[in-house]
């Protein structure tokens, strides 16, 4: 494993990776109670960043307790993007995310995200923008590359370093297999070797196994996991205390897991408001049923149901594990 410095304090080398319409404020306050070394927001559109939307800037708000929070950003301007991180820094973030790895079609198609793997140069203005408008430290998220024929993630990372970027993230498949096929860690290990700064791999990291494994394949200095705290906020926290000895959480069954998510869900509720906020709850109330093994009739219930009293009744049936459940 890399044992390069972080560009800022962290508890342990276990990452939450951005997530958009997951890593939302209520959903990393979630994260945090159990532990996390480093909380990234939701990919910012630094347009709409700068444009002062409520809805924008929300998403950009600190977790609190004493988990950093990394304010991650997309955009194609330099000069949008260097305002979006100046108000991020200006806010309280510690750390400023460049999203250059979404494969979404609408984030490529504006030439942002992953499409920017494919112009180095215009990828590097606006990694120069970002640096040079902040004193925060700035992270990098990237993919390997566009397709197999342009695997240039060691190259961007090598630029982007002489640019002033302190850490670099790198998810384990090219653009093109958006999230198909398996994660290559060892690909993540061509990069490790080429910079001198804190790699880490991310990409089908979803317990203590495959996270030991990711970092023995790729050398890297920790791990950042997406999909598979969908429905287990505690899993970092599980994973940092197999891998690097942190205290083990207090994984919740039973009441205090019904607890937990009903919080969740009420924190999700008063952050969006009811209307949006029962849809959105929708797809955590699903993962939550599911890491619990609850029965699939109260789950496909507890997503058709729109009176959040209803919800909170149903949630102690819905989260017992399916062979307990009456």
């Amino acid at each position: 494993m890399n044992a390069v410095p972080f560009p800022v304090p962290i508890t342990s080398p276990v990452l939450l990776a951005p997530m958009s319409g997951i890593t939302d404020l209520p959903f990393r306050q979630v994260v945090a109670r159990f532990g996390a070394g480093l909380l990234v927001s939701e990919m910012i559109a630094s347009g709409e960043m700068i444009t002062r939307r409520a809805s924008t800037r929300a998403r950009a708000r600190m977790a609190a307790g004493q988990v950093p929070t990394s304010v991650q950003l997309a955009g194609r301007e330099a000069r949008a993007m260097a305002e979006a991180a100046r108000m991020a820094a200006g806010e309280g973030a510690p750390m400023i995310d460049i999203n250059m790895g979404c494969p979404a079609k609408k984030v490529v198609g504006g030439l942002s995200g992953s499409a920017l793997m494919r112009d180095l140069d215009h990828a590097l203005g606006l990694i120069d923008a970002v640096v040079g408008a902040v004193s925060v430290p700035v992270s990098l998220k990237m993919r390997l590359g566009w397709d197999e024929t342009c695997l240039n993630a060691p190259a961007l990372a090598q630029r982007a370093v002489g640019a002033g970027v302190g850490m670099i993230t790198v998810h384990g498949r090219t653009r093109s297999q958006f999230y198909t096929g398996q994660a290559d860690w060892r690909a993540i290990g061509r990069v490790a070797q080429a910079v001198p700064v804190p790699v880490i791999a991310n990409g089908d990291i979803t317990d203590a196994a495959s996270a030991r494994a990711a970092l023995a394949a790729s050398g890297g200095a920790g791990v950042m996991v997406g999909r598979g705290a969908q429905g287990r906020p505690w899993l970092l926290a599980q994973i940092a205390a197999a891998l690097f000895g942190t205290p083990a959480p207090a994984i919740p069954q039973g009441a205090a897991l019904v607890d937990l998510v009903a919080d969740h869900y009420a924190a999700i509720l008063t952050f969006y408001g009811r209307d949006i906020g029962l849809r959105v709850a929708r797809k955590h109330l699903g993962w939550y049923v599911d890491a619990a093994g609850g029965p699939p009739d109260l789950r496909a219930r507890l997503m058709r149901l729109t009176d959040p009293a209803d919800v909170l009744a149903l949630l102690p049936q819905a989260l017992q594990p399916q062979e307990r459940a009456a």
